[in-house]
């Protein structure tokens, strides 16, 4: 039996570029990321929030414990922590993979790239000063006015491994919402058309800034204006730069500050605290 000769095989078919998609699948899309991962955690913020104020204690009274151990066993507690931790990053994975991109910057359209690392470092810590501290005073006003929930933080002497964990759910909570909440979000609204009137990006920043005072509704009043100003700022930043790195950077120092931090404070100073 003789060999094929050249070009008898039969003939590839062309290759036909995928269409994009319609808006009506992007809206779908979009609904489904967010209910799996922070439109969620809107809906549970807001029935805890319902909770704490239909009970007979006012809010201020109310206590809600920051990052609590989830069993009394270290090591399964350990297990339950870092299966959490990445149970919660798989919508960041799934963000990732739907605007992957061929061609370098892979994830260009999220606005991360390995450009100017040191100084989207440094843009993340001059952001911290900006925000922390303010966020740091709104707390014990909130506090002081009874508007706020006492958030009790957990020990960190627990475990050897409590605050390795921590540093990881600091990260993990950084990732989670500046690359759904800014990233993946207004990627999806300027699809949709959202960034194209005469108000250009505000619409998109108001609604991502909305969504991320929702889900911290739970602790209180003044966390959801808190975090609408936050978000404010962080959207603004990023329709202007186009840059997510610096806004992950500083969440993560942020809420290292919350779950390292805190802890010890209260710790140090339950006088002010009480």
């Amino acid at each position: 039996m003789h060999p094929p000769l050249p070009g008898s095989g039969p003939t590839p078919l062309p290759t036909v570029p995928a269409p994009p998609p319609s808006q009506r699948r992007l809206v779908v899309e979009l609904a489904i990321v967010l209910l799996l991962s922070l439109g969620a955690s809107a809906i549970w913020s807001v029935l805890q929030f319902v909770d704490l104020n239909t009970r007979a204690a006012p809010i201020g009274e109310q206590q809600v414990a920051l990052n609590p151990a989830r069993s009394d066993r270290a090591w399964l507690d350990l297990l339950y922590q870092l299966t959490g931790i990445a149970l919660d990053l798989v919508p960041v994975a799934l963000v990732c993979w739907l605007l992957w991109r061929a061609r370098r910057p892979h994830l260009g359209a999220l606005g991360i790239d390995a450009a100017r690392p040191v100084r989207d470092v440094l843009s993340g810590v001059a952001l911290v000063l900006v925000i922390g501290v303010p966020g740091i005073a709104l707390y014990f006003v909130g506090r002081q006015l009874g508007l706020t929930v006492d958030v009790v933080p957990s020990p960190l002497d627990a475990h050897w491994f409590t605050v390795p964990v921590l540093l990881l759910s600091a990260l993990r909570a950084g990732l989670t919402e500046e690359v759904i909440v800014i990233g993946y979000v207004f990627e999806r609204l300027k699809r949709l058309g959202w960034g194209s009137g005469r108000s250009g990006m505000w619409p998109i920043i108001i609604a991502a800034a909305v969504l991320r005072g929702v889900y911290h509704l739970y602790q209180g009043v003044p966390a959801l204006f808190g975090n609408i100003a936050m978000g404010v700022l962080f959207g603004w930043l990023y329709a202007r730069t186009g840059r997510l790195v610096p806004l992950i950077v500083a969440h993560t120092l942020i809420d290292v500050a919350v779950f390292v931090g805190y802890p010890w404070a209260y710790a140090t100073f339950p006088q002010l605290f009480g």
